[in-house]
């Protein structure tokens, strides 16, 4: 093999290990927000925001909720 395709070859996977490694994160729950909406209606469910918010913070809001 020429140096050139092992060249190729590295920069390949180190990019293929990170678009791996990046699509978990950010790509899935972007597409699937009615799955992660439904995860933190569960996981937010008997808090209430005022107690557990520290004072002069702004109250938790939506983060699925587009911004204006």
């Amino acid at each position: 093999m020429s140096s050139n395709g092992r060249i190729t070859l590295i920069f390949g996977g180190f990019f293929a290990a990170v678009v791996a490694a990046f699509y978990p994160i950010y790509f899935h729950p972007l597409t699937h927000t009615d799955e992660y909406k439904q995860i933190q209606k569960v996981n937010r469910a008997g808090i209430n925001q005022a107690d557990v918010q520290p004072v002069g913070m702004k109250i938790w809001s939506d983060p699925f909720k587009p911004k204006s």
